[in-house]
């Protein structure tokens, strides 16, 4: 029996979003861009998607962009934002904890000429407002925060960030990177004065290939892929019809069963902790980097072994078929230092020897035990290659 710890990397698709899209692929096949009636009839089941999407979000369906992934979702907002905006100011404020689809947006706008200022976090991985508001200047042009790092689950409080972004320059863009958060936290894009955010269907049990950028209709935003003008000359191309009436059947599910969903999170991740706990009361090498407090997401829990390096734990757990992150998925095969880790004060000797285990809906109480049941015979063994 598998055992699928690696959910913030991808999630297994829901057999029923699988079905739904396999109906709808026999009825609904036309180019939506196609000027006769079978063209118009997915026209209009690509808008009820954005209109499931938008309630969700609190935004008018019109500000939804369909996109490919996180990745591009986070590179339209950040590259097409900064570049359109660049006349009026050339200074972005970020984290040092962003996934690498902002950090390397950041490096590249930064070798042409932006300034970019990046936050700290203290050891939870959290920022400082006080540290935010002082680096926005009249010169400010965009915010970019992400709601749940990837790596270690903290939340920022985006609310409280958005209200002093705008108190501070009304005329700064705030965008979010919600793709560790969508399904695990509601959320109203217009409370919280979020002008952009950042979404990926693959990370709650839709179709992979297939994100959102929510824009607020009064942001300006250079588009990066031209063509053929789709969606209002913002990204053009031929809509993913399949995987964006997918990703709305699932964004409507995830959000229908929002207390069971996140309730049995909270259970599996708070029933593991304990567990970790009392195993380190015999072998006292285990760092819990994560906390199970409202600080911190439902799903994902960051666990350094001292002494034992993450590639050596990961593949002797891949032997017996429990499956674990080594960090961020999205570059697990590069071997770098975490920004996350070593922002919020990871040892050095740590820094190298974290797994990350991330739950799903599918994952049960019996899995967590045979984990456990592992770990305690792994450690012993794995000890020895210091």
């Amino acid at each position: 029996m598998s055992i699928y710890f690696d959910n913030s990397a991808t999630t297994q698709m829901d057999d029923k979003v699988f079905d739904y899209m396999r109906d709808f692929n026999e009825r609904y096949y036309a180019n939506p861009s196609a000027l006769h009636r079978f063209g118009f009839l997915v026209e209009k089941e690509i808008k009820n998607a954005a209109l499931d999407i938008s309630n969700i979000l609190h935004v008018d369906p019109s500000e939804i962009i369909w996109t490919s992934g996180g990745t591009e979702s986070n590179n339209l907002a950040l590259y097409g934002y900064a570049i359109s905006h660049m006349k009026l100011g050339n200074h972005i404020i970020t984290t040092k904890i962003e996934h690498p689809s902002v950090l390397n947006v950041c490096k590249m706008l930064q070798e042409i000429g932006f300034d970019i200022s990046y936050l700290s976090v203290d050891e939870t991985g959290h920022i400082d407002l006080k540290e935010l508001e002082d680096k926005i200047t009249d010169k400010t042009i965009l915010v970019s925060i992400m709601y749940v790092n990837n790596e270690i689950g903290s939340i920022q409080e985006i609310g409280k960030i958005g209200e002093l972004i705008k108190e501070r320059n009304n005329r700064v863009a705030f965008h979010v990177d919600f793709v560790q958060g969508f399904g695990k936290i509601k959320i109203n894009c217009k409370t919280e004065k979020i002008d952009m955010l950042s979404i990926s269907s693959h990370k709650f049990y839709g179709p992979k290939g297939v994100g959102i950028l929510y824009k607020n209709k009064n942001c300006r935003v250079n588009p990066m892929i031209l063509g053929g003008g789709q969606q209002n000359g913002l990204r053009s191309g031929t809509l993913n019809t399949l995987g964006i009436v997918g990703t709305a059947f699932a964004a409507k599910s995830i959000y229908e069963d929002f207390d069971k969903e996140v309730n049995h999170l909270k259970e599996l991740k708070n029933y593991l902790y304990k567990n970790l706990l009392d195993l380190n009361k015999k072998y006292n090498i285990i760092k819990i980097n994560s906390r199970v407090d409202d600080g911190f997401a439902p799903h994902i829990l960051s666990i350094s072994f001292t002494g034992i390096k993450s590639e050596v734990m990961l593949h002797a757990l891949d032997e017996s078929s429990i499956f674990v992150s080594a960090g961020s998925a999205c570059s697990s095969h590069e071997k770098h230092v975490s920004n996350t880790l070593s922002s919020i004060g990871l040892s050095r000797d740590l820094l190298d020897a974290t797994i990350r285990v991330s739950f799903g809906k599918y994952n049960t109480v019996d899995e967590i035990d045979e984990f456990i049941s592992t770990l305690e015979k792994l450690i012993p063994v794995l000890g020895k290659y210091k």
